[in-house]
């Protein structure tokens, strides 16, 4: 095991403490940079998928995972930041404005979703996410003189300060700087006071009140830093699908956003990374399933969906933690060897229950 010893102020402040974690993590940025030389463009488009999913994850766990709001409309900011985008590259924005356009009018509308539901909690916060994400959607679909209704929009060619990015490999950069931005952003985020604000709330609003946390404010910002960070990830993925449609960002999408961080792992960045690639492992294993499972299992509607809620309780009853649970045990037991004992992670009971007093 790695003892750590703190010999400057600095030391409390930085990301990758012990020296497993540089070797990881480089090994990971190494890999990451090279792979336009090692993969085909089908697979580094898949990576590049991967990518944006991982900055719409890290979006909602700042919302759900974080603050502990739970969102079942998610993929209405991934809409609006797809739509936006678009809709400002035809009118001759350049990429980078409209990117912070994009970022900005997702975290005013964020924002003032949050305003309308930092009074809810629970089941009717749930209901209203998902009533936007259904109202946005059939807006998407009726305002045809700007999104094209169902018949679609085209996304134009990507272009950075008036360079045409029309390789694969050129857009793979584009999501993995993005993603690196985000995924630091993020993580100075939660070691702000912002950011441990948002973790008060989620552990025990009366806590947090009591310690003189403007909760409702809390949630606010919440909503606004969550739907600007997912719209950045749908500016990104208008350009991998080039073309959208309204019901491509349906209540499945939001299902699968949902899906992402808690099997991946509530409460942490790393979390909606592993979740990202489940995620994008998924329908490979969907489409693999079907094809062995009888036809009259196999083709009937609704599969999906259902496997994704079969999984979302599996996970919540037998690994709350996800994967990145799992990934800790595992790096526990390689630290601790041969001294690991079975009971380190053994479930206790949390006596801390002041919402009850609501």
């Amino acid at each position: 095991m790695q003892y750590l010893f703190k010999t400057r102020y600095e030391d409390d402040v930085r990301f990758l403490v012990k020296t497993g974690e540089k070797i990881r993590v480089g090994l990971v940025v190494l890999f990451l940079l090279a792979a336009p030389m090692m993969l085909q463009d089908y697979y580094l488009a898949e990576l590049g998928l991967l990518l944006v999913y991982a900055i719409a994850g890290i979006g909602l766990m700042i919302l759900t995972g974080f603050t502990g709001q739970v969102s079942f409309g998610h993929a209405a900011f991934l809409g609006i930041g797809a739509y936006s985008h678009s809709v400002l590259m035809t009118h001759g924005v350049p990429f980078s404005l409209s990117i912070l356009i994009t970022v900005l009018i997702a975290g005013l509308v964020g924002m003032l979703i949050g305003r309308s539901a930092s009074k809810m909690h629970g089941f009717y916060l749930a209901i209203a996410t998902l009533a936007f994400a259904i109202l946005i959607e059939t807006v998407f679909g009726e305002w045809k003189s700007l999104t094209g209704g169902h018949a679609g929009l085209a996304v134009p060619e990507l272009k950075v300060f008036g360079v045409p990015l029309t390789k694969v490999w050129q857009q793979y950069y584009v999501d993995l700087v993005m993603a690196g931005i985000v995924i630091w952003g993020a993580s100075n985020l939660l070691r702000a006071p912002t950011g441990r604000s948002f973790i008060a709330v989620r552990d025990s609003e009366l806590s947090a009140r009591s310690l003189g946390v403007n909760v409702e404010w809390v949630k606010i910002q919440a909503f606004g830093v969550s739907a600007a960070i997912t719209a950045l990830a749908g500016a990104l993925l208008a350009h991998q699908l080039t073309y959208l449609a309204p019901d491509v960002f349906n209540v499945l999408e939001s299902l699968k956003l949902l899906l992402m961080i808690v099997v991946g792992g509530l409460g942490s960045i790393l979390g909606a990374v592993f979740g990202a690639i489940f995620v994008s492992v998924l329908p490979v294993a969907i489409s693999f399933l079907k094809d062995v499972l009888p036809p009259s299992i196999g083709q009937k509607a609704g599969l999906e969906p259902l496997l994704f809620g079969t999984i979302i309780v599996l996970f919540i009853v037998f690994e709350p933690l996800g994967i990145y649970g799992r990934w800790l045990k595992l790096r526990f037991f390689f630290e601790t060897f041969p001294y690991y004992r079975k009971a380190s992670f053994v479930r206790q009971k949390s006596y801390l229950k002041t919402e009850r007093m609501r």
